[in-house]
């Protein structure tokens, strides 16, 4: 059975698609099966694994609607190490905060697609729009876990509270098996006072869930998605491939 991990911040830019990518990519390269499931109707994920979303005739969005068997969505994603693989989105997700409001069992649509597919992967990773409606409470009503990517800066952990909130109510309500597991720290610099003492803020509030992996601010992390690779494949001696190496290392260590 699958490790469902939902990568969740109602903040956006702070790396949440950019770990989601990654971590799924190093997963990979360690020779699990992992499969990335896009829930934004941004669809960065999906183009930031160079899959245009606007060529493709069945997404996730047809899954939720019926049209499709999860399976027929599925696409594996080139690259010359592991097993990765994509579940994508497009724009006509946008629609399904009113289009399925008043559909039953709403809430537990990704749940069901997910169901049919968690036997045949290690790791199902899911990226979660930066906003706390109803393709995000499917996230978190499919999932087990929750990693937090939190950017380093003044305002980062103003925005948790709220999320805390909707997580403890989808524990309530939907999914008592969900926890949150993972906080990551995105663009850190550690030459800078700030940084580091926002790191101690984040580590006091979250304690041991706060991974010791700090990914870095680098460029070849913000070049990487507009080539549709991961950063293993477009620069693998980059700090940035150097972190998520690391990071991806804690996961499975934490998965023991």
């Amino acid at each position: 059975m699958a490790k469902i991990i939902a990568f969740a911040n109602q903040k956006g830019g702070v790396g949440k698609t950019t770990s989601v990518i990654n971590c799924g990519a190093g997963l990979a390269n360690r020779g699990k099966k992992v499969l990335l499931v896009d829930t934004d109707p941004q669809a960065h994920l999906t183009t930031g694994l160079g899959v245009p979303s606007y060529e493709l005739e069945v997404t996730i969005y047809e899954v939720f609607r019926g049209e499709a068997e999860p399976q027929e969505t599925i696409i594996k994603i080139n690259r010359e190490h592991g097993e990765l693989y994509l579940m994508p989105a497009s724009i006509a997700l946008a629609t399904a905060e009113s289009e399925f409001a008043g559909v039953p069992g709403r809430e537990f649509l990704l749940k069901e697609a997910m169901a049919k597919l968690d036997q045949d992967y290690d790791f199902i990773l899911i990226d979660c729009p930066p906003s706390l409606g109803l393709l995000t409470i499917n996230a978190f009503t499919a999932a087990k876990e929750i990693y937090i990517p939190l950017q380093t800066e003044y305002f980062a952990l103003h925005g948790t509270k709220q999320l805390l909130e909707v997580i403890e109510l989808v524990q309530r309500r939907l999914n008592s098996d969900l926890k949150v597991t993972g906080v990551i720290g995105t663009m850190y610099d550690g030459r800078k006072k700030i940084h580091q003492e926002i790191i101690e803020l984040i580590r006091e509030q979250f304690e041991d869930m706060m991974f010791k992996t700090l990914i870095r601010g680098n460029v070849s992390l913000v070049e990487s998605p507009s080539f549709g690779q991961d950063i293993f494949t477009y620069k693998p001696s980059s700090p940035g491939a150097e972190d998520y190496r690391a990071l991806v290392e804690e996961i499975l260590t934490s998965g023991e």
